[in-house]
Protein backbone atom coordinates (compact mmCIF):
# COMPACT_ATOMS: atom_id res chain seq x y z
CA UNK A 1 0.00 0.00 0.00
CA UNK A 2 1.46 3.11 -1.35
CA UNK A 3 1.62 6.52 0.15
CA UNK A 4 -1.30 7.81 -1.72
CA UNK A 5 -3.02 4.80 -0.75
CA UNK A 6 -2.48 5.78 2.46
CA UNK A 7 -4.33 9.20 2.35
CA UNK A 8 -7.00 8.20 0.71
CA UNK A 9 -8.08 5.98 3.54
CA UNK A 10 -11.98 6.96 5.32
CA UNK A 11 -11.94 7.83 9.12
CA UNK A 12 -13.24 3.97 9.34
CA UNK A 13 -10.66 2.67 7.72
CA UNK A 14 -7.93 4.54 9.87
CA UNK A 15 -9.62 3.57 12.48
CA UNK A 16 -9.53 -0.42 11.74
CA UNK A 17 -6.08 0.13 11.17
CA UNK A 18 -5.44 1.79 14.45
CA UNK A 19 -6.90 -0.93 16.36
CA UNK A 20 -5.46 -3.85 14.29
CA UNK A 21 -1.85 -1.98 15.43
CA UNK A 22 -2.87 -2.38 19.01
CA UNK A 23 -3.91 -5.49 18.92
CA UNK A 24 -0.77 -6.65 17.63
CA UNK A 25 1.25 -4.53 20.12
CA UNK A 26 -0.37 -5.88 22.74
CA UNK A 27 -0.80 -9.84 21.61
CA UNK A 28 1.77 -11.72 24.16
CA UNK A 29 3.30 -13.45 21.15
CA UNK A 30 4.54 -9.94 20.63
CA UNK A 31 5.40 -9.18 23.80
CA UNK A 32 7.42 -11.98 24.49
CA UNK A 33 9.97 -10.45 22.17
CA UNK A 34 10.53 -7.11 23.60
CA UNK A 35 13.22 -6.49 24.99
CA UNK A 36 14.45 -6.39 28.67
CA UNK A 37 13.68 -2.39 30.57
CA UNK A 38 15.72 -2.18 33.57
CA UNK A 39 13.15 -2.31 36.34
CA UNK A 40 10.23 -3.12 34.06
CA UNK A 41 10.23 -6.80 35.48
CA UNK A 42 9.69 -7.57 38.98
CA UNK A 43 13.14 -7.19 40.78
CA UNK A 44 14.00 -9.50 42.96
CA UNK A 45 16.25 -8.14 45.98
CA UNK A 46 19.18 -10.70 47.46
CA UNK A 47 19.91 -10.29 50.99
CA UNK A 48 24.35 -9.90 51.33
CA UNK A 49 25.25 -12.40 54.24
CA UNK A 50 28.64 -12.63 56.27
CA UNK A 51 27.52 -15.85 57.94
CA UNK A 52 28.85 -19.32 56.57
CA UNK A 53 26.45 -20.86 54.39
CA UNK A 54 26.52 -24.95 54.64
CA UNK A 55 25.46 -26.54 51.63
CA UNK A 56 23.30 -29.20 52.64
CA UNK A 57 19.90 -28.67 51.16
CA UNK A 58 18.48 -27.43 54.68
CA UNK A 59 18.84 -23.47 55.12
CA UNK A 60 19.56 -24.19 58.70
CA UNK A 61 21.00 -20.56 58.88
CA UNK A 62 19.16 -17.56 60.02
CA UNK A 63 20.54 -15.66 57.25
CA UNK A 64 17.61 -17.53 55.05
CA UNK A 65 14.93 -16.42 56.81
CA UNK A 66 15.93 -12.43 55.90
CA UNK A 67 15.50 -12.53 52.31
CA UNK A 68 13.00 -12.84 49.66
CA UNK A 69 10.97 -15.71 49.41
CA UNK A 70 8.81 -15.96 46.47
CA UNK A 71 6.95 -18.70 44.72
CA UNK A 72 7.01 -20.02 41.40
CA UNK A 73 3.99 -19.09 40.37
CA UNK A 74 3.86 -19.12 36.35
CA UNK A 75 2.93 -22.91 35.12
CA UNK A 76 3.12 -24.35 31.73
CA UNK A 77 1.82 -27.53 30.57
CA UNK A 78 -0.01 -28.53 33.26
CA UNK A 79 -2.14 -31.86 32.25
CA UNK A 80 -2.81 -33.12 36.08
CA UNK A 81 -3.88 -31.42 39.15
CA UNK A 82 -0.38 -32.70 40.48
CA UNK A 83 1.43 -30.63 37.60
CA UNK A 84 0.93 -27.57 39.47
CA UNK A 85 2.81 -27.98 43.17
CA UNK A 86 4.60 -25.22 44.82
CA UNK A 87 7.76 -23.99 45.06
CA UNK A 88 9.96 -21.31 47.24
CA UNK A 89 12.75 -19.78 45.76
CA UNK A 90 15.10 -17.75 47.57
CA UNK A 91 18.95 -16.03 46.97
CA UNK A 92 21.45 -14.80 49.07
CA UNK A 93 25.26 -13.38 48.05
CA UNK A 94 28.27 -12.89 49.97
CA UNK A 95 32.02 -11.96 48.81
CA UNK A 96 32.72 -15.53 47.61
CA UNK A 97 29.36 -17.15 46.34
CA UNK A 98 25.73 -16.63 45.23
CA UNK A 99 23.56 -19.05 46.99
CA UNK A 100 20.38 -20.14 45.71
CA UNK A 101 17.83 -22.34 47.40
CA UNK A 102 14.42 -24.20 46.23
CA UNK A 103 12.14 -25.72 48.15
CA UNK A 104 9.66 -27.93 46.13
CA UNK A 105 6.69 -30.10 46.48
CA UNK A 106 6.22 -32.79 45.12
CA UNK A 107 4.08 -36.13 45.85
CA UNK A 108 5.59 -38.02 42.95
CA UNK A 109 9.18 -37.69 43.37
CA UNK A 110 11.10 -38.67 40.36
CA UNK A 111 14.48 -39.02 38.44
CA UNK A 112 16.62 -40.65 35.65
CA UNK A 113 19.66 -38.76 35.04
CA UNK A 114 22.74 -39.80 36.23
CA UNK A 115 25.24 -38.46 33.99
CA UNK A 116 26.72 -34.98 33.71
CA UNK A 117 25.51 -32.42 31.09
CA UNK A 118 22.61 -35.03 30.03
CA UNK A 119 18.87 -34.29 30.04
CA UNK A 120 18.39 -33.93 33.95
CA UNK A 121 15.43 -31.18 32.69
CA UNK A 122 13.22 -34.37 32.37
CA UNK A 123 13.20 -34.95 35.37
CA UNK A 124 12.44 -33.16 39.02
CA UNK A 125 14.98 -30.20 38.46
CA UNK A 126 15.98 -27.31 39.32
CA UNK A 127 17.39 -24.49 37.36
CA UNK A 128 18.98 -21.19 37.21
CA UNK A 129 20.05 -18.93 34.06
CA UNK A 130 22.26 -15.83 35.02
CA UNK A 131 22.97 -12.95 32.77
CA UNK A 132 25.81 -10.96 34.54
CA UNK A 133 24.87 -7.63 33.12
CA UNK A 134 21.47 -5.54 33.85
CA UNK A 135 19.88 -6.09 30.43
CA UNK A 136 18.83 -8.97 28.14
CA UNK A 137 22.20 -10.19 26.43
CA UNK A 138 22.34 -12.63 23.69
CA UNK A 139 23.26 -15.14 26.21
CA UNK A 140 23.20 -16.60 29.50
CA UNK A 141 25.06 -19.03 31.95
CA UNK A 142 22.87 -21.95 32.79
CA UNK A 143 23.03 -24.91 36.01
CA UNK A 144 20.50 -27.76 35.33
CA UNK A 145 20.35 -30.28 38.53
CA UNK A 146 18.30 -33.29 38.99
CA UNK A 147 17.61 -34.93 42.29
CA UNK A 148 20.57 -37.60 41.55
CA UNK A 149 22.78 -33.95 41.28
CA UNK A 150 23.54 -34.53 37.56
CA UNK A 151 24.15 -31.50 36.02
CA UNK A 152 23.46 -30.15 32.64
CA UNK A 153 25.58 -26.50 32.87
CA UNK A 154 26.37 -24.34 30.02
CA UNK A 155 26.97 -21.05 28.49
CA UNK A 156 23.63 -20.11 25.73
CA UNK A 157 24.01 -18.20 23.00
CA UNK A 158 20.85 -16.73 21.30
CA UNK A 159 22.18 -16.47 18.27
CA UNK A 160 25.62 -18.79 17.27
CA UNK A 161 25.03 -18.35 13.03
CA UNK A 162 22.32 -17.41 10.60
CA UNK A 163 19.83 -17.06 13.60
CA UNK A 164 20.17 -20.43 15.74
CA UNK A 165 20.95 -21.38 18.84
CA UNK A 166 23.11 -23.29 20.32
CA UNK A 167 25.04 -24.15 24.01
CA UNK A 168 28.76 -24.30 25.13
CA UNK A 169 28.77 -27.34 26.78
CA UNK A 170 32.79 -27.39 27.15
CA UNK A 171 31.78 -25.34 30.03
CA UNK A 172 32.27 -27.18 33.36
CA UNK A 173 32.26 -25.13 36.53
CA UNK A 174 32.99 -26.18 40.10
CA UNK A 175 29.91 -25.46 42.26
CA UNK A 176 28.35 -27.06 45.21
CA UNK A 177 24.94 -28.07 45.50
CA UNK A 178 22.81 -30.20 47.84
CA UNK A 179 19.37 -32.15 47.55
CA UNK A 180 17.41 -33.62 50.48
CA UNK A 181 14.22 -35.84 49.80
CA UNK A 182 11.00 -36.53 52.01
CA UNK A 183 9.89 -39.07 50.05
CA UNK A 184 10.90 -41.86 47.72
CA UNK A 185 12.70 -41.62 44.46
CA UNK A 186 10.66 -43.55 41.24
CA UNK A 187 8.30 -45.16 43.77
CA UNK A 188 4.69 -43.70 42.77
CA UNK A 189 3.09 -46.42 44.62
CA UNK A 190 3.27 -43.83 47.51
CA UNK A 191 2.78 -40.08 48.02
CA UNK A 192 6.09 -37.96 48.44
CA UNK A 193 6.46 -34.31 50.50
CA UNK A 194 9.07 -32.66 48.51
CA UNK A 195 12.54 -31.92 47.73
CA UNK A 196 14.85 -29.03 48.92
CA UNK A 197 18.05 -28.10 46.32
CA UNK A 198 20.64 -25.87 47.54
CA UNK A 199 23.04 -23.96 45.20
CA UNK A 200 26.41 -22.28 45.66
CA UNK A 201 27.40 -20.72 42.54
CA UNK A 202 31.23 -18.93 43.17
CA UNK A 203 31.46 -15.62 41.57
CA UNK A 204 35.05 -16.29 40.21
CA UNK A 205 32.82 -18.55 37.13
CA UNK A 206 31.76 -14.97 35.46
CA UNK A 207 35.34 -13.83 35.23
CA UNK A 208 35.52 -11.20 32.21
CA UNK A 209 32.29 -10.43 32.00
CA UNK A 210 31.34 -9.62 35.47
CA UNK A 211 32.84 -6.37 34.34
CA UNK A 212 29.76 -5.14 32.81
CA UNK A 213 27.95 -5.40 36.55
CA UNK A 214 30.31 -6.34 39.63
CA UNK A 215 29.16 -7.64 42.61
CA UNK A 216 27.83 -4.97 44.66
CA UNK A 217 25.28 -3.18 46.51
CA UNK A 218 23.04 -1.90 44.07
CA UNK A 219 23.99 -3.59 41.30
CA UNK A 220 21.47 -5.75 39.06
CA UNK A 221 21.81 -8.98 37.38
CA UNK A 222 18.92 -10.45 34.61
CA UNK A 223 18.29 -14.04 35.73
CA UNK A 224 15.33 -16.64 35.58
CA UNK A 225 14.47 -19.55 38.06
CA UNK A 226 12.76 -22.26 36.82
CA UNK A 227 11.86 -26.18 38.09
CA UNK A 228 10.78 -29.05 36.22
CA UNK A 229 8.54 -31.18 37.19
CA UNK A 230 7.84 -34.97 36.24
CA UNK A 231 5.44 -37.14 37.49
CA UNK A 232 5.24 -40.47 34.88
CA UNK A 233 8.15 -42.81 35.65
CA UNK A 234 8.40 -43.36 32.03
CA UNK A 235 8.38 -41.03 28.88
CA UNK A 236 9.36 -37.41 28.43
CA UNK A 237 6.22 -35.21 29.58
CA UNK A 238 6.63 -32.44 31.88
CA UNK A 239 5.46 -29.63 33.23
CA UNK A 240 7.29 -26.42 34.07
CA UNK A 241 7.15 -23.37 36.27
CA UNK A 242 9.23 -20.20 36.50
CA UNK A 243 9.48 -17.64 38.62
CA UNK A 244 8.80 -14.66 36.12
CA UNK A 245 6.44 -15.26 33.19
CA UNK A 246 8.61 -16.04 29.99
CA UNK A 247 5.08 -15.81 27.28
CA UNK A 248 4.69 -18.18 24.70
CA UNK A 249 6.38 -21.41 26.46
CA UNK A 250 8.29 -22.65 23.67
CA UNK A 251 11.29 -22.79 25.84
CA UNK A 252 12.58 -21.08 28.61
CA UNK A 253 16.03 -19.93 26.72
CA UNK A 254 14.22 -16.57 26.20
CA UNK A 255 16.79 -14.01 27.69
CA UNK A 256 14.21 -11.16 26.47
CA UNK A 257 11.74 -12.47 29.17
CA UNK A 258 14.26 -12.63 32.33
CA UNK A 259 14.03 -10.78 35.45
CA UNK A 260 16.02 -8.71 37.81
CA UNK A 261 17.79 -9.21 40.84
CA UNK A 262 19.70 -6.41 42.87
CA UNK A 263 22.43 -7.11 45.36
CA UNK A 264 21.66 -5.76 48.74
CA UNK A 265 22.88 -5.10 52.04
Amino acid sequence: MGYQELQMETPKQSTYWLFYFVCFLTNPLYAQEKELVLGELPVYKIAHTTEAITIDGRMDEAAWQKTEARSLEYFYAIEKPTDQQNTVFRMLWDDENLYAHFSCEDQYITARETKRDGQPYLDDCAELFLIPAPDSLKMHYGFEVNLYKASNDFIHLSEIYQGQRGAVYAFDPEYQVEVTVDGTINDHSDLDRGWTMEFAIPWKLFRGMDKFSPVAVGNQWAFLAIRQERNDLEGKRRSTSTIFPVGHMKNVHQPRRFGLMEFDK
